[in-house]
């Protein structure tokens, strides 16, 4: 291993978006800045976000911003106070990108291309001469005296002041998030919160129903999440309303959280939007025992208004087959596996079915029934829930609680939020914080003891 002569300000590990914000801006405070990726080139998470259209950030306040964070929201209030939406877009406007707002205050550039908002990074770091030295992995920081003094890498150490921890999470790991971040501060006696996938699809025990109905894209349904095997829970009890991340009340035992609207079916399972919602809390609820999913196909009515309509719909076609009946209540790939599931011969025709039958329909409509399995991998979730402690990390600051001289920033902390640009927007404000503390804690003009420990005011 060689050893690199050149010394710099403030090394940061990982060129993702809180990496790419850390760098430019401690360029931009007037600090030395390189910037270590170990894949071929920087922003590829921030291609894949946004389904390649890059959600960068919501319109929501500030109140609702912080709960979609859960409990740790609290701690980006530093952060946002520092550098929120109103910033964000004043930057990437002021660097020629045009944003526009969507459904659910979702922000994204008006070209809808992710590419356009690295490029915006890479010219923002290149104006602040930050060096970017690219399929270079980091082993390690090197610590004196309790300080930052250089980073490990595969092809040699680099001397510098301070560090910024940017390595992302351990999911999509084609995009260079391999979890390296988490090995790096606990060997630096950082604690880990147990790492665990959020916006992940789900697999369910009932493999083959779902697998009759893969590729069905359901709107307009209704998913709750429950504590307990799907045959022991009473379908009564789906609520009317949502409870999840972001919503004033929490939800009465066995409910976990119930949401409102798309899903599809898959080989394995469950996924789409309110599934990856609904995610974290579910993978946290199979800890303490099994977890079913019920759906209900038809939220806007009430099972009586069910049973008036299915009736009125059988005395009007009363020589027509149940399986024709059914399409005008769901998708055509539904249609068979959901008649099995109630037990009635598809081949029956609507003046035979009995009360007794059509209260069958009813409530598989309102409920039906999956047992969650697990989670797909880590690898496969879009976040990943857990990291980095915070309790060990200065909200002011961003600074180690434990090392001078090192910082962190984005998913390799303890932060994860609902989808809906809330996550880009903690890597774009954590990363300019760590960035603009880092600055000032190398900074020959600064009273280091100020700055010890990254214990200085926001």
């Amino acid at each position: 291993m060689t050893e690199e002569k050149m010394d710099w300000d403030i090394i940061v590990v990982g060129g993702g978006a809180a990496g790419l914000m850390a760098a430019g801006k401690a360029a931009d405070c007037g600090a030395k800045v390189l910037l270590i990726e170990k894949t071929d080139s920087c922003g590829k998470k921030i291609l894949v976000s946004g389904k390649t259209r890059c959600n960068l950030t919501n319109s929501a306040d500030l109140k609702n911003f912080i709960s979609m964070y859960g409990n740790n929201g609290r701690f980006l209030f530093s952060a946002f106070h520092n550098f929120f939406r109103p910033e964000l877009l004043d930057f990437l406007n002021g660097h020629g990108l045009a944003t526009k707002v969507e459904r659910g205050g979702r922000i994204f550039p008006v070209s809808d291309d992710a590419h356009d908002v690295v490029r915006v990074f890479k010219k923002y770091l290149t104006k602040n001469n930050v060096q970017i030295k690219l399929n270079t992995k980091v082993n390690g920081i090197i610590i004196k005296d309790n300080a930052v003094s250089g980073v490990k890498t595969e092809h040699g150490n680099y001397h510098c002041k301070a560090a910024i921890l940017a390595t992302g999470g351990a999911t999509w790991p084609s995009t260079g998030s391999t979890g390296d971040g988490y090995k790096i501060s606990t060997a630096l006696g950082h604690t880990l919160v147990k790492l665990k996938p959020a916006l992940v699809p789900l697999i369910v025990r009932e493999q083959k129903l779902a697998q009759s109905m893969q590729g069905v894209s359901l709107r307009n349904v209704r998913a709750t999440a429950f504590q307990g095997e799907a045959a022991a829970i009473d379908s009564t009890l789906t609520p009317d309303c949502v409870y999840g991340r972001g919503e004033k009340k929490s939800p009465r035992t066995p409910v976990i959280e119930s949401r409102f609207g798309e899903m599809l079916f898959t080989h394995f399972g469950l996924g789409g939007p309110i599934i990856l919602l609904i995610s974290l809390a579910v993978v946290e609820a199979l800890e303490k025992g099994p977890v079913s999913l019920l759906i209900d196909l038809k939220p806007a009515l009430t099972r009586e208004q069910l049973h008036k309509r299915l009736q009125r719909d059988m005395d009007k076609s009363s020589k027509r087959k149940i399986s024709g009946i059914m399409k005008e209540y769901l998708p055509a790939k539904m249609i068979e596996p959901f008649i099995e599931l109630t037990g009635i011969d598809k081949e029956k025709l609507a003046h035979q079915i009995t009360a007794a039958e059509r209260g069958k329909i009813v409530e598989l409509f309102k409920a039906l029934r999956f047992n969650i399995k697990a989670p797909l991998s880590l690898e496969k979730a879009i976040v990943t829930a857990g990291g980095v402690s915070l309790d060990e990390i200065d909200q002011r600051t961003m600074a180690s609680k434990l090392v001078n001289g090192l910082y962190f920033c984005g998913e390799v902390m303890d932060i994860d939020a609902d989808t809906g640009g809330y996550n880009l927007q903690a890597a774009f404000s954590t990363g300019y914080l760590a960035g603009k503390k880092a600055a000032e804690y190398v900074s020959p003009f600064s009273n280091q003891r100020l700055y010890r420990r990254g214990r200085d005011d926001a």
